[in-house]
């Protein structure tokens, strides 16, 4: 990794874990693709926290504390439109839930909700911390 790189992501670590958000920041700094950050965050043995759609990083797995998502209780009808016609294969992006939370000017965390509403699953993070 480079030594520069390494320097940033090291400056934005909280409590020894890199957060989605931040690793975020440091791709658009170095004009990498987010993937990169978090190879380099995993090849240096640090964990990604705070997922910005709520998957994870919140706290204990083991108390159910992880993730923030909570299903929404009723899915707009456009929102529920666009989310289904993402799904590929068996889930839909990370980044395909973060371009229609832009597109339809609501939170990831919100459309992030929805897609737990309508029992979807998000089957790739931009950052590779799984893959479905």
């Amino acid at each position: 990794m480079d030594e520069q790189l390494h320097k940033v992501i090291m400056e934005r670590l909280e409590e020894g874990r890199l957060p989605c958000a931040e690793a975020h920041a440091i791709a658009r700094r170095f004009d990498l693709d987010p993937l990169s950050i978090g190879q380099a965050a995993d090849d240096a043995g640090i964990r990604i926290s705070h997922c910005q759609l709520g998957l994870f990083g919140y706290g204990p797995k083991s108390e159910g504390k992880h993730k923030i998502v909570r299903p929404m209780e009723n899915v707009p009808d456009e929102l529920a439109a666009r989310l289904r016609a993402a799904v590929h294969g068996s889930g839909i992006t990370c980044a395909d839930v973060w371009g229609i939370a832009d597109d339809l000017e609501i939170s990831r965390l919100e459309a992030s909700n929805a897609v737990e509403a309508l029992g979807l699953r998000v089957s790739r993070c931009q950052l590779g911390c799984f893959a479905v």
